[in-house]
């Protein structure tokens, strides 16, 4: 079955984004009738089907991007089969699943197996509580290998701390009554250096065993929790006081001292967080207005194009790259507006398109460059030199409806007379806008001519184009009351001509004397002869 395959369109270009289908499915398409829109990275274009039939299946979505030579859609004769019916059989998988999907049934495995694991737990924490209420008729010893083995809860070790030196059980109630002995007399409490006196004197006879060699109070017991919430909490144990029997450092101990911690962190980074919220809102009222306002329903978020990236792209690339400078000049268009307003009415009807002022610029921009070609230059890093051109393709800005900027060239525009370049700019023109510009009509352009002006515009300040020593801005023409040289008043159509250039490629007295010639060679040239035959 015929394919529609992703067109190359340009020698570097590798894929393809579909921008807009013409047609759709079920649609009957005829060979070379427009298809597709695909945009690349060099141009946009309206892509013919290959193939007449019915298109039978789109295989790339508007917003996809697919290689060069990748199936894109497949045109067949109508009715006929792509090969992906809907009616395939049901897998093996589901048939031996009962009609479950196996999502569904690994998912019932997985919840009988989380309440087994409930029950045991549950029946683990059973055990270890009657184990804690066990542990409260044990010493000290027994404490500290409960505590080595890491299977007791706190309550059960704390209740455990309660039997000292002797050998007689305590309760519960008797073990916290002589914790509280313990708070209000820690004085009584022997030190240590006291107690390893006491064991040298009798020779070291008896030696209390676990971590806390030398030191007879229950200090060096940590139990699990309490290692774990002191890291947690990042609370360093040497420096917490414990409150339990023999000083024993407690759960309580650790959260008093985290807790502590805390308010001493906040209140040292009080002032700090104060005076950045000063300096904070300082910057959002010196920004003022910059802050875009949240306007909820009234915004929109609007997605790039492709056209839309790529300007920002090499725009920003142009604007990074190069060291713009700027100039304007003033020009009387008078003598070229009254040729064009005796010629335009037979132009239009014999060439079918409008006579505008754009050919009358390039015709005095190309002899301007010939005569100047410093300007018509690039800047070669590699070489560390300018490159000369003595040609000039000139670069066209096209504005696109419905947004967007394409710059065609028109080729060996320094050849053409006015209307040459008259054919040439709107044939590039009506291309880009109706999206039938190849590659090569994008490259290639030595100098490039913007035009504002049909905007209203009197003033602006391009980018220079990668590659370019400048860009002209073409601004309104409009009518002015003036004072001629021989000191009259009149009225004349005048218009601004500025111009961006690098300063890495010319100086300021070159650029002005490029704008100076450009609008003498304006003024003083005679382009009747050019337009005779329909005058």
């Amino acid at each position: 079955m015929p394919e529609v395959k992703m067109p190359q369109l340009g020698e570097s270009v590798v894929e393809g984004t579909v921008t807009k289908w013409l047609k759709s499915e079920g649609d009957t398409v005829d060979e070379d009738e427009l298809l597709v829109e695909i945009s690349t990275d060099k141009v946009d274009s309206e892509v013919p089907s290959t193939a007449s039939g019915v298109l039978q299946k789109i295989l790339v979505q508007e917003g996809d991007t697919a290689k060069v030579g990748d199936a894109i859609a497949v045109v067949g004769e109508d009715g006929q089969d792509t090969g992906e019916g809907d009616g395939e059989p049901e897998s093996s998988e589901e048939k031996e699943g009962g009609g479950a999907p196996e999502g569904q049934q690994q998912e019932r495995a997985e919840d009988t197996q989380d309440d087994g694991d409930g029950q045991e737990q549950g029946a683990e924490q059973e055990a270890a509580e009657a184990k804690a209420e066990q542990a409260e008729g044990e010493g000290a010893e027994g404490e500290g290998a409960e505590d080595a083995e890491g299977g007791e809860p706190e309550e059960a070790q704390e209740s455990a701390g309660g039997k000292a030196e002797g050998d007689q059980p305590q309760s519960a109630d008797e073990a916290d009554e002589e914790e509280g002995s313990d708070e209000a007399a820690p004085e009584e409490q022997p030190s240590a250096e006291t107690q390893e006196a006491d064991q040298e004197d009798s020779g070291g006879a008896s030696q209390p065993s676990g971590d806390g060699a030398g030191d007879t109070s229950k200090r060096r017991i940590i139990s699990p929790l309490v290692r774990r919430l002191a890291d947690e909490h990042s609370v360093d144990l040497e420096g917490v006081e414990g409150t339990g029997t023999g000083g024993r450092i407690r759960k309580q101990d650790v959260l008093q001292a985290a807790e502590q911690q805390t308010q001493g962190e906040q209140g040292q980074a009080e002032p700090a967080a104060q005076e950045e919220a000063g300096d904070e809102a300082a910057k959002d009222q010196d920004a003022g207005s910059t802050q875009p306002e949240q306007g909820g329903e009234r915004e929109e978020l609007v997605p790039w194009s492709n056209i839309r990236r790529r300007t920002a792209e090499h725009m920003v690339a142009s604007h990074l790259e190069t060291a713009r400078a700027w100039n304007a000049v003033e020009v009387d268009w008078t003598r070229a507006v009254e040729t064009r307003e005796k010629a335009k009415a037979a132009f239009k009807e014999r060439e079918g398109f409008n006579l505008t002022y754009m050919p009358f610029l390039a015709r005095a921009v190309c002899e301007t460059l010939l005569e100047m070609p410093e300007v018509n230059a690039a800047f070669d890093g590699d070489n560390k030199a300018n490159l000369i051109r003595h040609y000039v393709n000139l670069g066209v800005a096209v504005a696109l409806e419905g947004g967007g900027l394409i710059v065609p060239v028109v080729k060996g525009a320094d050849e053409k007379n006015l209307v040459g370049l008259a054919r040439g700019i709107s044939d590039v023109a009506q291309r880009a806008r109706t999206k039938k510009v190849t590659p090569d009509d994008l490259t290639g352009g030595t100098f490039t001519i913007t035009n504002p002006g049909p905007f209203g515009s009197i003033v602006s300040v391009p980018i220079i184009p990668r590659g370019q020593a400048a860009i002209l801005g073409f601004e309104a023409i409009t009518k002015r009351v003036v004072v001629t040289e021989d000191d009259a008043i009149a009225i004349r159509s005048i218009g601004f001509l500025t111009m961006s250039w690098d300063h890495r490629i010319i100086d300021g007295a070159e650029a002005a004397r490029f704008l100076a010639r450009l609008r003498e060679r304006i003024q003083s040239t005679d382009f009747a002869g050019d337009l005779a035959q329909y005058l």
